[in-house]
């Protein structure tokens, strides 16, 4: 395992989130807690995210208390955010962390059916990603796509969902940044946003479809995603589409 910040480890907090996107609960030692600015783990599943994805929320259970997690900070270390007045548990507490499951599962059924998306808007339109963003269950992605057919919408869900149903694999591995910038169309954004600093670049594969640098959880594989609808397809400028999509 990598002690690189961001991949499995964020400063002291190794990132379970990435090891196993399937669990929803563990135990772990509370190395920080300050009301201001939040608790830190030595392990910890929460999401904190990024990349789009929004954080998981969820609870610390402790000596028979519950304190709620709402939100994540990212600094040197990975600080999850306390509900307003909810107690703290004090350092070198043992504490049992559960994520909030139907958020994080529907967050992790939307990034993978983006990433069929941006998959297939690649392959069979040749467009690159200009944006986007996700809640549970919707969400949105800008293409660079001066030139829309006219039947767009309808093949764009019905291609999506073809990979959909075909069950492919999603993978996740760690590649040493020069060798995952050698891969072809590694970088699905009209800019590369991998930061500079990042000596390893996480992968996620959607194996025969999609291959792009990702900080995500995933589902298995895509037919884990669910039908997914593109409710809308919207002009943003002279070259931008936005398409809308929701989890059938």
């Amino acid at each position: 395992m990598s002690g690189v910040m961001g991949v499995t480890q964020h400063g002291r907090t190794y990132r379970l989130d990435l090891a196993d996107p399937t669990l929803r609960e563990w135990e772990c030692v509370v190395l920080h807690s300050d009301p201001a600015d939040g608790l830190v783990l030595d392990r910890s599943a929460f999401y904190p995210g990024g990349g789009g994805q929004p954080p998981d929320h969820g609870v610390l259970l402790w000596q028979g208390v519950q304190t709620r997690i709402v939100g994540t900070r990212k600094g040197d270390d990975l600080y999850l955010l306390p509900a307003e007045g909810d107690p703290l548990p004090p350092v070198g507490t043992t504490v049992v962390g559960a994520l909030e499951d139907e958020r994080r599962s529907l967050l992790m059924r939307t990034h993978s059916g983006l990433h069929v998306l941006c998959g297939v808007v690649f392959r069979d339109f040749g467009a690159l990603v200009t944006g986007g963003s996700m809640e549970p269950g919707e969400a949105r992605m800008d293409f660079n796509l001066p030139e829309v057919p006219a039947d767009f919408k309808a093949r764009l869900e019905e291609l999506v969902n073809a990979e959909v149903v075909a069950d492919r694999q999603v993978t996740t591995r760690v590649l040493h940044r020069d060798d995952a910038l050698a891969l072809p169309d590694i970088i699905r954004t009209a800019t590369n946003l991998i930061p500079p600093e990042e000596t390893e670049v996480r992968i996620v594969d959607i194996v025969g479809l999609d291959v792009q640098a990702d900080g995500g959880t995933h589902v298995a594989s895509t037919k884990q995603i669910g039908h997914l609808q593109v409710v809308k397809v919207e002009s943003k400028g002279k070259a931008n589409r936005r398409v809308r999509v929701r989890l059938g």
